[in-house]
């Protein structure tokens, strides 16, 4: 193989990487907030797609407030990372899990969002509306 082809080989693939990299997934969003099918809020009651009725299986969202005018939701936990898309203050998100970060104003807590696409927020401008996340 020439050095030709594979220098093309390796860009075509690193173009890719990158692209991949920068394209957010799309998150699960068929929700009921009744948790009628599993997938409410809290997971409570159905025994539909994920759910088992007992309110404790792997797909329970939680929900939370934005208290921040505008709260950048990005692609890593920390400040450094990609801005997704931005929240702002009272919307009320989807919250799947969280986990340990960089810290914010002495939260080092963040959490993962499903609203839409896959997106973390630091948990210091997100309250919890009922029980808090369970961790990722």
């Amino acid at each position: 193989m020439s050095l030709r082809t594979r220098l093309s080989i390796a860009t075509a693939a690193g173009l890719l990487a990158a692209a991949a990299a920068v394209t957010p997934a799309t998150a699960y969003d068929d929700w009921d907030p009744s948790g009628g099918n599993g997938q409410g809020w809290n997971g409570n009651g159905g025994t539909g797609q994920g759910g088992n009725g007992n309110g404790h299986d792997d797909q329970r969202l939680y929900k939370g407030v934005v208290t921040a005018d505008t709260l950048a939701l990005r692609s890593a936990p920390n400040r450094g990372s990609q801005i997704i898309r931005f929240a702002r203050r009272g919307d009320v998100v989807k919250i799947f899990c969280k986990t340990g970060g960089e810290t914010v104003r002495g939260n080092p807590r963040w959490y993962l969002l499903t609203d839409g696409t896959w997106a973390w927020g630091a948990a210091r401008y997100i309250d919890n509306i009922g029980p808090a996340p369970r961790w990722c």
